[in-house]
């Protein structure tokens, strides 16, 4: 580590300091710190283990009182419920999706499934969210208003939807986006799998738009090894989604008679009762991530190391903890000497216009975007033992 700078050779050793381990350090691994086994059990023993029961309806009510969403939808896993809202947002074949680069793979598969396509928008440096500033500059420039919708003008495709990013669990400029959305009539789609717990004043992440989709993927601020949810007010569509999910099937006590296409994207009985459970551990888990979260803060602080912090106004649930660092030379030496020590760490994705898939995708300009590829680091975020 000698061409390391020492304030990151610092940050290892606090970060060994503060999880107080002599192995790995995981990047974030699951806590079950509450009634997950006993309700694992009672799955099993009611042997409803599969795509119904009772776990799954309490789940979908707790995510109901947790985002104040008129509806909550279980399924399998996140991007199943990013690819169902591109459905019930009504994303065609041909159709545009205005997005982040700055994103896990996961939103732009989502988009492909319909035969839609991507286009980049940078994000904010601050946020790491699709900025509204940038959205709205591409709008005037390259969209027009019509009667039956919005379209890019020099593609002739309809843009269907917009699908900003809550990275990290930090909160984007949601409301802006918003705003911009209904005035261009675009549906707003809210990828908020990693954003659970998190508040803009005192509104949930995922409420803002038409729709919004969660992740409860095992490395999640709470998991039930996979899952995911979508949430909307909109009644019509939040009882196509449930229909939809469950393959479509029309309610009755023995006859399968389908009305439609449908997707077996339900979450099981099983993975609900885990996702309850961890449910009702969500304020512990945050109040404890958020102690973690200003602990590397204040020693960022002292050491001059930019770390990546919640906007005034809103409430993050630091999912990822993230630095930022001076070069990106300095990113590369601080991943290979971290990890090199055990210390879990990762850089931040791959930008979406890199990745073969999306390379011809329509995009603006990308500055921030790539500015923040070239130096973000995660660091290690796991709910821990609280110290003094």
């Amino acid at each position: 580590m000698s061409d390391l700078p020492q304030k990151y050779q610092d940050l290892i050793g606090f970060i060994r300091w503060l999880y107080g381990a002599e192995g790995v350090i995981p990047l974030h691994e699951p806590r079950f710190w509450g009634n997950e086994k006993a309700y694992v059990v009672d799955a099993i023993d009611s042997t409803y283990v599969s795509s119904v029961g009772e776990y799954v309806n309490r789940f979908e009510a707790m995510m109901r009182e947790l985002t104040g969403a008129r509806y909550a939808i279980a399924t399998a896993n996140g991007t199943v419920a990013l690819h169902m809202a591109m459905i019930l947002a009504g994303v065609k074949d041909g159709d545009e999706v205005v997005t982040q680069p700055l994103s896990f793979v996961a939103t732009c598969n989502a988009i492909s499934y319909e035969r839609a396509l991507p286009v980049f928008v940078d994000v904010d440096r601050d946020t790491m969210s699709l900025s509204p500033d940038a959205l709205r500059a591409w709008l005037e420039a390259n969209a027009e208003r019509r009667d039956n919708g919005t379209f890019n003008r020099k593609t002739g495709r309809r843009i269907a939807a917009a699908v900003p990013m809550h990275t990290f669990g930090l909160v984007g400029r949601i409301e802006e986006l918003a705003a911009i959305c209904n005035d261009w009539n675009i549906v707003l789609v809210e990828d908020a799998a990693e954003s659970i717990g998190s508040l803009s004043g005192n509104r949930h992440t995922g409420t803002f738009g038409k729709l919004g989709a969660f992740s409860f993927n095992g490395n999640k601020t709470v998991t039930c090894g996979g899952g995911g949810c979508i949430v909307t007010d909109d009644e019509t569509l939040g009882k196509l989604g449930k229909h939809l999910t469950t393959t479509a099937k029309v309610p009755h006590a023995w006859d399968f008679f389908h009305d439609r296409v449908g997707y077996n994207y339900r979450l099981p009985n099983l993975n609900a009762a885990l996702a309850c459970a961890q449910l009702e551990q969500l304020a512990v888990m945050l109040a404890n991530k958020r102690d973690t979260a200003q602990r590397y803060k204040r020693f960022c602080r002292e050491h001059g190391i930019a770390f990546v912090d919640e906007r005034p106004g809103t409430t993050a649930n630091f999912w990822l903890n993230a630095v930022l660092t001076d070069t990106p030379a300095e990113r590369g030496a601080f991943l290979a000497a971290s990890n090199g020590e055990k210390v879990m760490t990762r850089p931040i994705w791959t930008l979406m216009h890199r990745l073969p898939a999306f390379a011809d995708a329509e995009r603006g300009p990308l500055d921030n975007a790539e500015w923040l590829e070239a130096r973000v680091v995660n660091i290690p975020s796991s709910a821990r033992p609280v110290r003094s």
